[in-house]
């Protein structure tokens, strides 16, 4: 049978998980008295289900459960199935009461009334946030907006804002401690959004001179880079990291104790007919987790352009597993990647290439497998790749190093709108070359981060002495020394980022090699890392 998305076509475990399932084989209504009573009977099921599935259980249901239910056949088989679902959520399955239904409900109804805002509570973020995890701890409240006085985490200094709230969890399970989470207004409206930044509630963070932290008013920083003026002064929670890792898993679903549904996972299934370049990087989170980057390269060349609203569109869909060795489901993820060109520009579509991106946490104790499916759905065309995945297992107190990234677009990103989206990490927009390969007088651009490199005590910043290196066939062709502040782009404690555009407009189309030589001049460590690229005559840079 076709299918109309990657999911349904690469999940067949799904399936073969429903015909195993304690559901039972499938059954079959009783008469109805009339062809338009039985017609009606249905579309008010279907409408029950899809409400379940789209509201009641949108924020808990994992897409593991959902591609399952999805699959189920008749009316009989999704109530059994709700029925399990519930089952699996009870904490005390020996009383007549689901508390964990009883209390989500409670929730949902407390959403709507108190954090509607032209729009139902439930579908809110502060109605999300609540739904999944309860009442927070403590609620700092600003109602209004209006004048602020930062704290030093914050930079210090007064500025004015717009309405917001911090909500502060003393733990979530599965999460951490000290969770704060901080929810704004920007228009004035009543909805109050997940912020990533704070500075997201700053009226003023557009005009110059005005609601300046301590250190823009001594000059000592510039509004527009916006980072805060002592790094001793910046909670660990407030990193860009840190402050990503938090956005993304409190509105995940809730983690159940069920292995059921992540049997699916068995059923090894692989197709060809697409292909595919997949690439990893890693980089440290923290004590016990690195976050790993999945990018996903397709020629479009291989993929189908069909007319839509005047344009030729191609549309992929993505489907991403990650498992660990005993095959439990760590990471799931779906999406559709979209390329669109004029029809003038079919050519030039057709020489590019296509990117998709995942980050993804990873506990760096463990080891790990992926699995990324995608389906053309214009042409049915699909492909599969699977791949180890190790997180390194970084020291805790000598220099060491995330992935060395090279790319042709790498720049840093203006403001907060941009955070959390596919290719930014921290402050920086970057598309990893998945090859390494390079068009002749392009720009190519190094991003690395460095961890448990030494400050200064006496400013407070790092000092360190990079020495680029680009050899051909063995012999050096170009070398470039950075040191002080033109070596670094943003550090803190617990990491450094370094970002350089190499000098490569004059080399001619051959293989590279790439090293870095690294001295941390305040610990006296040195580090040296390599990689290789290719530059090629021709053929534009990948689109996202």
């Amino acid at each position: 049978m076709e299918l109309d998305s990657v999911r349904r076509f690469c999940l067949c475990f799904a399936l073969l998980l429903a015909s195993h399932s304690p559901f039972g084989a499938s059954a079959s209504p009783p008469p109805a008295a009339s062809a338009s009573a039985a017609a009606g009977g249905q579309e008010e099921n279907e409408d029950h289900f899809e409400s379940w599935l789209n509201q009641d259980a949108a924020y808990i249901i994992t897409l593991e459960e959902k591609s399952v239910f999805e699959s189920l056949n008749t009316d009989l088989e999704r109530e059994m199935f709700i029925e399990q679902f519930w089952r699996r959520r009870d904490p005390d399955p020996s009383t007549a009461i689901c508390e964990y239904k009883e209390e989500h409900y409670r929730r949902i109804a407390y959403a709507n009334q108190w954090f509607r805002s032209g729009k139902p509570g439930w579908t809110t973020d502060r109605g999300r946030i609540y739904i999944l995890h309860g009442p927070p701890d403590e609620i700092e409240s600003h109602p209004s907006g209006g004048p602020y006085q930062r704290p030093v985490h914050e930079g210090g200094g007064f500025t004015s804002t717009h309405p917001f709230e911090i909500w502060r969890y003393r733990r979530l399970e599965g999460i951490g401690d000290d969770i704060e989470l901080e929810f704004v207004d920007p228009v004035g409206g009543g909805e109050y959004r997940l912020a990533l930044n704070p500075d997201e509630k700053d009226i003023l963070r557009q005009v110059p001179g005005a609601g300046l932290t301590w250190s823009e008013a001594r000059g000592l920083t510039r509004k527009a880079d916006r980072r805060p003026p002592s790094f001793n002064a910046l909670r660990a929670k407030d990193s860009p990291f840190d402050r990503y890792e938090t956005y993304s898993r409190v509105q995940r679903p809730t983690e159940i104790k069920s292995t059921e549904l992540r049997e699916l996972v068995r059923l090894e299934v692989g197709y060809r007919d697409l292909p595919l370049q997949l690439r990893q990087d890693h980089f440290k989170l923290n004590r016990d987790q690195a976050l790993t980057s999945f990018t996903l390269e397709i020629a479009n060349r291989d993929l189908t352009y069909e007319p839509e609203a005047g344009s030729l569109v191609a549309r992929v869909s993505v489907y991403g597993i990650v498992t660990s060795v005993s095959r439990q489901v760590v990471a799931e993820f779906e999406d559709e990647l979209v390329s669109a060109y004029l029809p003038q520009d079919l050519g030039r579509a057709r020489a590019s290439r296509s990117l998709y991106q995942k980050l993804i946490p990873l506990d760096r104790r463990g080891r790990y497998r992926i699995d990324l499916a995608v389906r053309d759905l214009n042409s049915g065309k699909a492909g599969i790749v699977r791949r180890p995945v190790d997180p390194p297992s970084y020291p805790d107190d000598t220099l060491a190093a995330s992935s060395l990234i090279l790319s042709h677009d790498l720049r840093p990103v203006g403001g907060t709108s941009e955070a959390g989206r596919m290719f930014v990490l921290g402050d920086v927009r970057i598309h990893p070359s998945v090859d390494n390969t390079f068009t002749a007088g392009g720009p190519i651009g190094a991003y690395l981060q460095l961890y448990n490199v030494g400050l200064d005590q006496s400013v407070l910043a790092p000092s360190l002495r990079i020495t680029y290196k680009i050899l051909r066939k063995g012999d050096p062709v170009v070398e470039v020394v950075v040191e002080g502040d033109e070596s670094v782009f943003w550090y803190s404690d617990r990491r450094v980022v370094l970002i350089r555009a190499l000098p490569v407009r004059n080399l001619s189309p051959d293989r590279y090699d790439l090293e870095l030589e690294i001295h941390d001049q305040v610990r006296d460590q040195r580090l040296t890392l390599a990689d290789r690229f290719r530059i090629v005559d021709s053929g534009p840079p990948p689109l996202r």
